[in-house]
């Protein structure tokens, strides 16, 4: 197989393809009408809330109405209506493309969640496919404390999969920090934390689990998402030079953080709510763009689909979608533990191609048309509705 006129990286280049890999990529002269892109990774989504919306209104606006409503509809979480959800949010993102997808899994009681039990089966099914990494998403609280929390970790490591907690403004979280890192420690756990998803400038969490993972030598194994209250700190440079000095990633969610940062009623809102992307990744914090929630009350719309996070990024956070599409490919595959697949010789022939002769071109307009071509073949077109 050929592919003639292609933009790769910026070149034109004609893509040789045999048994399933790269066999050549040589220049080619003229302009591209087309472009290629390695496979995006997911590195954060939720696919036990998604496509509630429907029947989940949250009552209060902001985050903790979204909260609100979606514990509500727990009781609706039957093995069907989860597996259906998980199944159709899965669909969605293979369509879109992507290699990989984390999803955390609310854990706010004791017991095993029956979406962990029902996302397990579904990554079983997806296994030759599309990995699906679970992660647990309790409140520090409950998994910081010791009557609980290790029954939490050793399930979570029983099952291969990564630990997570919510932390905005708890109390004790000088104790609750170390005693989840010592947890990953005992299990060889990685970590992903929710943290600091609001506007209030004392929400510092993130201070605290960039000091602890620098002191024990894991930011490598740590995933940090929002970090919202970054945008409006005063004291946000210091905070960034020390996330970057640690090696612990941050996953920008422009979707939801968008929709409910600043959301008051009856006014518009003044601050967009996003962590500040570009001094992030200036100062050397691997920064990675996630989709977050769709179409539950915690994002009312959207899609599984890491090419419109980085559109909806491109325009509220400035960016250059070519300079920036390492947050939907290498960034977050780094960050989940697996190894980037760059589009060279000898790699796997799995990427998107787009009829636009650069990326800007391909994300002019929504629903951008593709191809996903995995193992050298194109397996589909466009994004399931």
């Amino acid at each position: 197989m050929i592919l003639d006129a292609v933009n790769l990286n910026g070149a034109t280049v004609r893509l040789v393809l045999e048994d399933g890999r790269i066999a050549a990529i040589e220049p080619m002269p003229g302009p591209a009408t087309q472009t290629a892109i390695p496979l995006p990774v997911e590195p954060h989504v939720h696919l036990d809330k998604a496509f509630t919306i429907h029947r989940a209104r949250a009552d209060r606006l902001g985050l903790f109405g979204a909260i609100e409503a979606m514990a509500a509809d727990k009781a609706r979480w039957t093995p069907l209506d989860l597996l259906t959800r998980i199944e159709d949010g899965m669909a969605e993102a293979w369509a879109a493309g992507c290699r990989a997808v984390r999803t955390h899994i609310d854990w706010t009681e004791p017991a095993v969640p029956l979406a962990w039990e029902v996302a397990a089966e579904v990554a079983e099914e997806w296994a030759d496919r599309m990995m699906l990494v679970r992660a647990s998403l309790s409140p520090i609280d409950l998994l910081g404390d010791p009557g609980h929390g290790p029954k939490i970790a050793e399930r979570v490591a029983r099952d291969g999969q990564v630990l997570g907690a919510f932390i905005y403004r708890h109390p004790g979280l000088e104790d609750g920090i170390p005693f989840v890192f010592d947890l990953a420690e005992r299990h060889d756990l990685w970590l992903d934390f929710h943290v600091d998803e609001g506007l209030e400038v004392e929400a510092a969490a993130l201070d605290l689990i960039t000091a602890e993972a620098t002191r024990r030598g894991m930011g490598d194994r740590v995933l940090c998402g929002h970090a919202c209250s970054l945008s409006i700190r005063s004291d946000a440079d210091r905070a960034i030079d020390a996330l970057a000095a640690s090696g612990v990633a941050l996953t920008v969610m422009p979707t939801t953080n968008l929709y409910l940062q600043d959301m008051t009623p009856g006014r518009s809102p003044r601050l967009r709510g996003l962590a500040p992307a570009q001094e992030l990744r200036a100062a050397g914090v691997p920064v990675l763009l996630g989709t977050d929630n769709v179409r539950d009350p915690f994002y009312p719309m959207g899609v599984h689909d890491p090419l419109e996070s980085l559109r909806l990024a491109a325009l509220a956070a400035h960016l250059d979608p070519a300079e920036w599409l390492g947050a939907i490919t290498e960034a977050p595959a780094r960050a989940l533990g697996l190894a980037p697949q760059p589009l060279a010789v000898g790699e796997p022939a799995d990427f998107l191609l787009f009829p636009a002769p650069d990326l800007l071109s391909a994300l002019a307009r929504p629903g951008v048309p593709r191809q996903v071509w995995r193992a050298g073949c194109p397996h589909a077109e466009g994004v399931a509705p």
